[in-house]
């Protein structure tokens, strides 16, 4: 019974980390340049053109940190730069995930 039980939870954390590895799939990861500090952990950041895939112009796009950048207290300033994640459905909101 050990057995069986054991490899279940192999089974089960295996099909966790292959929908987490497609959920990553795609993400469009941009950087930019934080231009204003928000309330509740959102920003507008600046992103360079030919960051973002059929987008040939300055884009302005509000992101809010990620859930590890908040537990760690990573502080943002305007004028950082960062590291962000957009999806493809929405090009105007993301997800900053890293502080450069």
């Amino acid at each position: 019974m050990f057995f069986k039980f054991t490899r279940a939870i192999a089974i089960i954390k295996s099909e966790f980390t292959y929908k987490k590895i497609m959920a990553k799939a795609n993400v469009i990861e941009a950087e930019g340049e934080v231009t204003e500090a928000l309330p509740n952990t959102m920003f507008r950041v600046a992103v360079a053109p030919g960051q973002i895939p059929s987008i040939d112009e300055k884009k302005i796009v509000l992101c809010v940190l990620s859930g590890r950048m908040r537990i760690h207290y990573v502080r943002i300033l305007p004028g950082d730069k960062v590291k962000i994640e957009l999806t493809p459905y929405d090009l105007e909101r993301g997800r900053i995930t890293y502080r450069l």
